[in-house]
């Protein structure tokens, strides 16, 4: 049986590490530079909010809603309404690395965290290891490239307003090396509407102990508090250059709105500390993440691979990518299924097995294609795409493959016969 390695622990790295295991590879070892895993997962939280509902529930049917139930029971709040989005969940950022963690341990993967990846080796078009900030090489069959489209720290100071200290913590733990630009693959870089270089980053954490007391005791009952901007404080510009489109709501301009995730969850990509404290309620607010909240975010999209809708990266063997790094699908789902379908396809290419493409009767087979159909045109990567909102959730709606409707979601998947496809191993193909 083979090995895998997976570069990068956020939500996609987690996740194909999981998927790997489970389709039957006798090692996953999985290397994060940080000293936690999840990358912005830390500081996300928002889970099953409109079309995500139903790419969480397919992937449960399918046999790869492992995180997915984790973030379900580490959950503050469930089936929450804010404003444009409908039966959300917010997982508590301070228990779900934990959790996620002691998950992918029990299943016996080989976590290697402070452990970044610096270099690779390679055989014509095939990655043979992987170099390790510890000067070590690790070699395997397959590896899956998820770490990321963002950083390191002069792509927010060139393309952003500056280094923010945010949660990928850069200056502390080394920026992120892509493996697929270390194989000599061009990557793909999104752009803003305006044709600027990157997206930013769509939200920040504040310190509730610096938050009135009562917007606190609301946060905390509801999950979701809406504050009225005073209008000479209004700044409807920054809605464009968020990565998270499905936010670019005037509701986000003209109000504080904030979730619960154990922290404040301020749902803008910055707002000047001196504008925030003017706010009633906010006078001695205090930014969590990223520290300089008032400037920035940080800048993502630096780098996307071209893959197929298998997400084997185009001109290389044996590498996959997923999350950001295998394009323009914004959002913690949107990572777990990319990285699970990644992991596994790693697992079937390593075992000269046909590999498993999601057909588009699907959302998540439709999501994928369709993304990776954008990522070749020049308008295309000016948008973001999400189950939640914005261009892609349209298209589901107009599709038909939104539902709430759990029956209907477990019939699409059996139907398309991929029901519990990726809870169980993968068998070696037989050769003549």
């Amino acid at each position: 049986m083979p090995k895998v390695v997976v570069v990068g622990g956020g939500w996609a790295g987690t996740a194909a590490a999981v998927a790997a295991k489970k389709a039957g590879a006798r090692e996953v070892i999985l290397f994060e530079r940080t000293d936690m895993l999840l990358g912005t997962g830390l500081v996300g939280g928002i889970m099953r909010n409109n079309g995500r509902w139903t790419a969480t529930e397919e992937a449960i049917a399918m046999g790869g809603g492992d995180l997915f139930k984790i973030a379900d029971r580490v959950s503050r709040h469930k089936n929450i309404d804010f404003p444009g989005h409908k039966h959300a969940s917010l997982y508590d950022v301070a228990l779900i690395e934990p959790a996620i963690k002691r998950y992918l341990i029990d299943m016996g993967i080989d976590v290697r965290i402070n452990n970044r990846v610096t270099d690779i080796k390679m055989k014509d078009q095939r990655v043979i290891a992987v170099k390790t900030s510890e000067h070590n090489y690790e070699e395997a069959d397959v590896f899956v490239d998820c770490t990321g489209s963002a950083g390191p720290m002069n792509n927010c100071i060139e393309y952003g307003n500056g280094c923010v200290m945010c949660i990928y913590r850069c200056p502390t733990f080394g920026p992120r090396v892509s493996i697929v630009e270390k194989a000599g693959i061009k990557e793909i870089i999104g752009k803003k509407g305006d044709g600027t270089i990157g997206a930013m980053s769509g939200s920040c954490k504040l310190h509730k102990e610096s938050i009135a007391e009562d917007i606190v005791k609301e946060l905390n009952e509801k999950g979701v508090v809406v504050v009225p901007i005073p209008r000479d404080l209004i700044d409807e510009g920054k809605l464009g250059i968020k990565a998270c489109q499905q936010y670019a709501l005037k509701e986000y301009a003209e109000n504080i709105i904030l979730l619960d995730t154990g922290h404040a969850k301020l749902m803008v990509p910055f707002m000047p500390l001196d504008k925030l404290r003017k706010v009633p309620g906010f006078e001695n607010a205090r930014y969590e993440d990223p520290y300089a909240g008032g400037i920035g975010n940080s800048m993502r999209y630096m780098g996307m691979a071209p893959r197929d809708n298998y997400l084997k990266v185009k001109g290389l063997d044996n590498v996959f990518c997923a999350g950001e790094k295998a394009g323009l699908l914004v959002g913690h789902t949107e990572a777990c299924i990319t990285g699970t379908l990644a992991g596994h396809n790693a697992v079937r290419l390593a075992l000269g097995k046909e590999l498993l493409e999601i057909p588009d009767t699907l959302a998540i087979g439709d999501a994928i294609a369709y993304v990776n159909t954008q990522m070749q045109d020049e308008v295309g990567r000016t948008r973001k795409y999400t189950f939640s909102g914005s261009v892609y959730f349209e298209r589901m709606k107009e599709k038909n493959l939104y539902t709430t409707d759990l029956d209907e979601i477990k019939k699409r998947v059996e139907d398309a016969g991929l029901t519990n496809v990726f809870a169980n191993p993968v068998t070696a193909a037989v050769v003549d």
